[in-house]
């Protein structure tokens, strides 16, 4: 589990307990926070522009070449700050597993090679270039 993964558990939580909760204002106080909590979710997410680098996709971009500023889903500063409001402890937050990119869905056994290539093409041939634009030195 990472961190996005833990913070999104504990406010399930939260949301759980207030719907026990007896007091009506209190509860749509945590309610509303809960909601916050998962905009901040749903905008610092792992990013699938960089296969690479488990990076935060809120946290954006530098420089020409669009570098993360947060290579790591789990060094982004939001998630750390939602995080230590929800409990987290450093050894629970040492314990999370680092974010992981999406496989891709596994090509085929055997792939086409040069060769493959250059038989599936015909042949060029000149026989077709017309009498008016071959020159001096034609050769069919």
């Amino acid at each position: 589990m990472d961190l996005h993964t833990w913070i999104t558990q504990q406010v399930d939580e939260v949301e759980r307990l207030a719907e026990l909760d007896e007091y009506p204002p209190f509860s749509e106080a945590i309610r509303r926070r809960c909601e916050a909590d998962l905009r901040i979710l749903a905008r610092h997410r792992l990013d699938t522009n960089f296969p690479y680098e488990a990076a935060c996709y809120g946290c954006g971009t530098y420089g020409d070449l669009d570098l993360p500023n947060t290579d790591n889903l789990n060094d982004c500063p939001e998630l750390l700050d939602l995080a230590h409001a929800h409990g987290i402890t450093p050894d629970v937050l040492t314990g999370l597993d680092q974010p992981q990119q999406p496989r891709p869905a596994p090509r085929s056994e055997r792939r086409l090679g040069l060769g493959d290539i250059l038989t599936a093409t015909n042949p060029i041939t000149t026989s077709d270039v017309p009498e008016a634009l071959r020159g001096p030195r034609w050769k069919p």
